[in-house]
C-alpha cells in the first residue's frame, strides 16, 4: 500500500546504516507517551494539539506559513523518507502523512499497526528524548489534496460529479452526538466511519476488506473526506491514496468549521 510502511520493513531499513541514514521517524502521540517508550531514533510531535478550522482564503494562508513552520523542525531533505506512527494506524500519523503531501513530499509514510504493531513484531523501544533536527524547508502546497468550505459547497451545488464522505461515527453524522453549534452532517455525505479502516489488533485492513467497505466510489471519482478535525478524515485519506485512488481532497476545516458557520447548509 502506498504511503504505509509495514513494521518488518521500517526495521529493515533501520538495521542497515545507510538506509537509515535516509528515515526520519515522527511519535505523533502525547510525549507522555512517546517518554514512556518509542521507537529507537523518533522524534516526537504530537500532532494532535495542531487544529485547524479556518479555511477562508487568509486561514489557509496562515495554516500553510505556521504549519510550514512546524516541520522544518523534522530535518526533512528531499530524499528522506519520513515515516509517523500513532498507537495504532491511527489519526495524527495520518494526519502527518496527509501534511506532508499537501507541501508536495511523497516520500512519506503511516506506519502499519502504529506503536502497538512495532511492539509485537520488532519488540526494540528506547526511553530517551531525541532532539528535533531544523532546517529550511522550502516546499509549495499542493493544493489538490486540501478542500476548503468553498470547494464543499460548490461540491453539494454540482451533487453527482463529486463524493463526499463523513469519517464520524453514525451517533455524530445523525446529530445524535453534538460536537458543534449545529448538529448533523453536510448534505450528500456517504458515512463511513474510518474505525472501518482499522482491525482489531490496530493494523489497516487488507486490500480485500478495504475495496469491499470502498466499492460503491469509483477509482477516478473526485472525492473529499471531512471529520471534526481533519484527522479522522485523513486517515481514510490515507487508505484511499493507498488503494488508488487518484482524486482525493481533504476538507481541512471539517465539522469544527462547517458545524459551526450558520451560513452553511447542513443535513441530518
Amino acid at each position: 500500500m502506498r504511503h504505509v510502511i509495514h513494521p518488518k520493513d521500517l526495521r529493515k531499513l533501520l538495521c542497515d546504516t545507510k538506509s537509515k541514514a535516509n528515515v526520519v521517524i515522527v511519535d505523533t502521540r502525547p510525549f507522555s507517551d512517546y517518554i514512556q517508550g518509542h521507537i529507537p531514533g523518533a522524534v516526537n510531535l504530537d500532532l494532535m494539539q495542531f487544529h485547524w478550522m479556518d479555511t477562508s482564503t487568509e486561514g489557509i494562508k496562515q495554516f500553510t506559513k505556521q504549519m510550514k513552520l512546524l516541520i522544518s523542525y523534522l530535518g526533512i531533505v528531499k530524499d528522506k523518507l519520513i515515516v509517523f506512527y500513532d498507537h495504532i494506524s491511527g489519526p495524527s500519523a495520518a494526519r502527518g502523512v496527509w501534511l506532508l503531501l499537501y507541501f508536495s513530499h511523497k516520500k512519506a509514510a503511516l506506519l502499519d499497526g502504529g506503536f502497538l504493531g512495532w511492539c509485537n513484531i520488532c519488540g526494540s523501544i528506547e526511553t530517551k528524548s531525541n532532539a528535533l533536527t531544523h532546517c529550511k524547508f522550502t516546499n509549495q502546497p499542493n493544493m489538490k489534496i486540501l478542500a476548503d468550505y468553498r470547494t464543499v459547497r460548490s461540491a453539494i451545488k454540482r451533487q453527482n460529479s463529486v463524493t463526499i464522505i463523513d469519517t464520524r461515527s453514525e451517533s455524530e453524522y445523525t446529530g445524535l452526538v453534538v460536537r458543534a453549534a449545529r448538529a448533523g452532517h453536510i448534505p450528500l455525505a456517504l458515512n463511513i466511519d474510518w474505525k472501518n479502516n482499522i482491525e482489531s489488533d490496530g493494523s489497516f485492513k487488507d486490500d480485500l476488506k478495504l475495496r469491499t467497505i470502498y466499492s460503491a466510489i469509483k477509482k477516478n471519482d473526485e472525492i473529499i473526506v471531512y471529520c471534526q478535525g481533519g484527522y479522522r478524515a485523513a486517515n481514510t485519506f490515507v487508505v484511499l491514496k493507498a488503494m488508488g485512488y487518484k482524486y482525493v481532497r481533504m476538507y481541512l476545516g471539517s465539522w469544527g468549521e462547517w458545524g459551526n458557520r450558520l451560513d452553511l447548509p447542513i443535513a441530518g
